[in-house]
């Protein structure tokens, strides 16, 4: 965690216990809301409050030390980086999310890149649909 502080410090930000415990909290949670990391910061510590949330995952974000992705229609659900890359699948039934690795997209992302110029950025892809657990409606 060593790094993480000293990429906070050399974008002009302060080092302060509120980010310490809201990183620890996102990356303790592995994917979470910012309402639930603010649920987990407050077992720690009542002196954050759900703005300091907010601000701090934007902060953590920008220095790419969390990423977000839209797994419902709701708030973003935020993880760490520290995690292998990955985008994520939800079913529409159960509402379960499934990390995949982004190997699996590599001839789509060869496609995009060949025949239309584009990067993929799995990071925030979310596919929606139903799962094989026998959830189906």
């Amino acid at each position: 965690m060593a790094d993480w502080r000293s990429r906070l410090r050399e974008s002009g930000h302060r080092l302060t216990p509120q980010r310490e415990l809201i990183l620890a909290a996102v990356e303790e949670l592995g994917h979470a809301t910012p309402d639930q990391v603010l649920a987990h910061v407050r077992r720690r510590s009542e002196a954050v409050n759900v703005s300091t949330i907010y601000r701090t995952l934007e902060v953590l974000e920008g220095l790419g030390l969390v990423r977000h992705a839209h797994l419902s229609d709701r708030a973003p659900t935020y993880h760490s980086v520290t995690d292998h890359e990955h985008f994520h699948t939800v079913c529409r039934n159960c509402g379960g999310v499934t990390s995949v690795d982004p190997g699996v997209l590599s001839s789509l992302r060869e496609t995009l890149r060949e025949d239309h110029g584009f990067a993929m950025d799995v990071g925030h892809l979310t596919v929606f649909g139903t799962c094989a657990e026998g959830c189906e409606s």
